[in-house]
Parts: structure tokens; C-alpha cells; sequence
């Protein structure tokens, strides 16, 4: 992939993940997403720390205790 922004459909059921480059305890991935939102049944819970771009349109993060993070 040559520009992250490429091979994008107009239209997504899903959240698009794909996996760009992986090592050394390090994931760097491509998350697609339109107006996608976590499943009603709960948290997305994991044991790895995340650090989030966005790099068009935005996001909000919302965490267990409440406190939210507005990514625009």
C-alpha cells in the first residue's frame, strides 16, 4: 500500500482492520471505520496499550470510569 488512503470502499458493513506492519511487541494497523461503534455487549477489552491517529473525521473515546477523549 502506497497511500494509506487507498482501496477504501464507499460503503462498509464493518469496521475495516488490516494490519500494516508488525515487530518487536509493535502493531501498527489501518482501522477504517464510518460511524462504526463498539458491540452493545460490552467493552472492547484487551491486554495491549493503544495509541490512536485519526486522520479524517474524528472519534470519541469513551472509557470505564466515564471520562471520554474527542479525537477530531
Amino acid at each position: 500500500m502506497k497511500n494509506i488512503f487507498e482501496t477504501i470502499p464507499a460503503n462498509i458493513d464493518t469496521e475495516i482492520c488490516e494490519q500494516l506492519a508488525a515487530g518487536n511487541g509493535t502493531r501498527i494497523e489501518r482501522i477504517v471505520s464510518k460511524g462504526h461503534t463498539s458491540p452493545d455487549s460490552g467493552w472492547y477489552d484487551q491486554d495491549e496499550n493503544e495509541w490512536v491517529l485519526v486522520l479524517t473525521g474524528g472519534a470519541v473515546l469513551l472509557f470505564e470510569d466515564n471520562s471520554s477523549i474527542n479525537l477530531k
